[in-house]
């Protein structure tokens, strides 16, 4: 790539000093160039999303001559870039002109007032019609405007060590059918295999979101039908057995040591520390977590190479509670390019959202990103369905997977979930008394809009 200008690189929610190369320079209100934040993974080795970027920053540089791409990577951890970009969203002197969003922010952050409707563009783009329904939802808002365009979504599963559970005496093929089984695995684990740590469940404030999405919220949506918030009453529920339930799994977990250490899974780098390090080296032998794992273990962009990860790893879908239909339990999730309110080239980044989402360059960003397909083209496409192992299991979990609540308290409701995990992990508090603690938060937070369900 030719050479370029040096940018600010925007680290965690501080500006810190440092360059990076960028495709394109140009000043802030030059209309020639587009400005793009995106997150950058924490593990700098980690440069799969990096890389894919400023392939199509060249492209549109190349397509559209005179016009320049900006990138602004910020590399935080994910609680810290949702901080970042909304402080940068909220100037016109700051905010960029095409932001990558997390679906699970986009409806507070249109309340807020910092996203642009994209219907007007979405009307006359014919590949609209190639994105699945539920990928569209994921970006709407209450108003019934769409802001943003996804770029894959994801699911949730367990891996497992198929060299230590041999060790351990489990099967290959394990498919536990209730958290009773996972635990007696996990226990297994602890009991044969001594150095190892048995199970991997997202927990605390540290990992943010991930712990709650991947954590608590695979526990929570096995216990029964709306157990988080009942969209009948349109109001967050408390006191559900099943809350209760989700939290006594996490203090099992960690109260008998089949988890990290408790400063380590209360860690903001627990992500990074499982992906590049623990499975990787296998000291970990159960780790629920996410369909993009692959990727950490690339040749090209990957934190830490791994090529007997597919060999080594197996994948089964993490149960119900008792192993109640459908069985199984996967959240969804993903992310969206979206465009400021406060953009100065709004039709230069729809431009380069239209770029990112061509069939050509959504198939490269799966392949490359272990992501799972939002189009219809790209799901069929033989590269896709090939790219990465495991891929096939990971998208066949879409059809049951669940969203999180698409609504503007849902990241004030995530951070005390947060904080009732933390409690638990950590040995402060028990889960009843935990729970009760959330229920109190949870009224003050949402306006009293509750309905208790025991």
């Amino acid at each position: 790539m030719r050479p370029t200008a040096p940018l600010i690189l925007l680290a965690a929610a501080v500006v810190a000093a440092g360059t990076l190369t960028a495709c394109g320079s140009g000043s802030a209100g030059d209309r020639n160039t587009v400005k793009v934040a995106f997150i950058k993974d924490t593990n700098s080795k980690v440069t799969v999303r990096d890389d894919y970027v400023r392939l199509v920053a060249r492209q549109f540089e190349k397509n559209h001559p005179g016009k320049k791409v900006r990138l602004i990577p910020i590399q935080a951890s994910e609680n810290d870039y949702y901080t970042k970009i909304q402080q940068m969203m909220r100037s016109p002197r700051t905010a960029p002109d095409l932001v990558y969003e997390d679906t699970f922010l986009v409806n507070s952050d249109i309340t807020a007032g910092l996203l642009r409707p994209l219907d007007a563009h979405l009307r006359g783009w014919k590949e609209w019609r190639q994105f699945e329904p539920a990928a569209k939802a994921a970006a709407r808002g209450q108003d019934g405007h769409t802001y943003g365009v996804p770029d894959g979504t994801d699911t949730r599963g367990l891996w497992f060590n198929k060299k230590i559970f041999k060790k351990a005496g489990l099967p290959a093929d394990w498919r536990p059918r209730t958290w009773d089984e996972v635990l007696d695995a996990a226990r297994t684990v602890k009991r044969r295999v001594p150095g190892v740590i048995p199970l991997n469940v997202f927990t605390g404030k540290g990992a943010g979101e991930a712990a709650v999405i991947q954590g608590f919220e695979m526990l929570l949506y096995g216990t029964g039908e709306n157990q988080l918030y009942d969209p009948g009453s349109r109001k967050w529920v408390t006191g559900t057995r099943g809350f209760r339930d989700s939290l006594a799994f996490l203090d099992t977990v960690y109260r008998e040591k089949l988890g990290p250490e408790v400063s380590d899974a209360l860690s903001p780098n627990i992500q990074t520390s499982v992906a590049t390090e623990l499975l990787p080296e296998e000291k970990l032998a159960i780790d629920l977590d996410g369909s993009w794992l692959g990727q950490q273990w690339q040749k090209t962009g990957g934190g830490n190479p791994w090529p007997a990860w597919s060999a080594t790893l197996g994948q089964t879908p993490f149960p119900t509670q008792h192993g109640a239909p459908p069985g199984k339990v996967s959240l969804a999730g993903g992310w969206t390019w979206s465009v400021p309110r406060q953009a100065r080239q709004p039709e230069l980044a729809w431009q380069l959202i239209e770029a990112f989402q061509s069939r050509q360059n959504a198939l490269e960003w799966c392949v490359r990103g272990a992501q799972i397909a939002v189009r219809k083209d790209v799901a069929a496409d033989p590269r896709y369905r090939t790219s990465v192992p495991g891929i096939g299991f990971f998208t066949g979990l879409v059809t049951i997977s669940r969203y999180r609540p698409a609504l503007p308290d849902y990241p004030k409701v995530a951070a005390a979930i947060g904080e009732a995990m933390e409690a638990v992990t950590a040995g402060d508090s028990a889960p009843d008394k935990a729970a009760q603690d959330y229920d109190a938060s949870l009224r003050s937070l949402v306006g009293g809009r509750t309905v208790a369900k025991p």
